[in-house]
């Protein structure tokens, strides 16, 4: 492939609105639930915010994320030492990312793109609801906990 090639290619791959991203979307509004899309507000923009169920859901493209022992994170042959280091990169900003949005009290789940292949689409959909009425269940027992901790504390005084 040509520089040009590559460049055509590459200048054509979307950060929002992706296949993967739209599929996980419509399942979720046909099940009931409601979302905003890229929050600039909050670290890492992410793709869809359930607020209700203080819940972010990151789709992440297999390559671009590095994700391990999938088969579709093979690193190209050419300018190798630039996509190590991108990949590097981006797996750094991902646990940042993560990291932040946890301190902020959001419970996040990660839906990979290899997740989305048409074998593993159902599985991975049907599961999505459960997995996010997890997430709002163990939110409300912190906030719980985190109350009766204030609550003490003021009783001490």
């Amino acid at each position: 492939m040509t520089k040009e090639q590559r460049h055509r290619c590459m200048s054509h791959i979307r950060s929002k609105d992706t296949r993967p991203e739209v599929l996980v979307r419509k399942s979720l509004f046909a099940a009931g639930f409601r979302y905003r899309l890229n929050v600039k507000a909050l670290p890492g923009t992410p793709d869809i915010v359930l607020k209700k169920y203080h819940t972010i859901i990151l789709i992440n493209g297999c390559f671009w994320h590095g994700h391990e022992g999938c088969r579709h994170f093979v690193l190209p042959q050419t300018n190798r030492q630039f996509w190590e280091e991108k990949i590097s990169r981006n797996r750094r900003r991902d646990t940042a990312v993560l990291a932040r949005l946890e301190a902020l009290g959001w419970k996040v789940i990660t839906v990979w793109e290899c997740e989305l292949e048409p074998a593993r689409r159902t599985g991975t959909l049907e599961s999505l609801p459960g997995k996010i009425m997890e997430c709002s269940r163990q939110h409300e027992m912190e906030a719980a906990q985190r109350k009766r901790l204030r609550a003490e504390r003021r009783e001490e005084r």
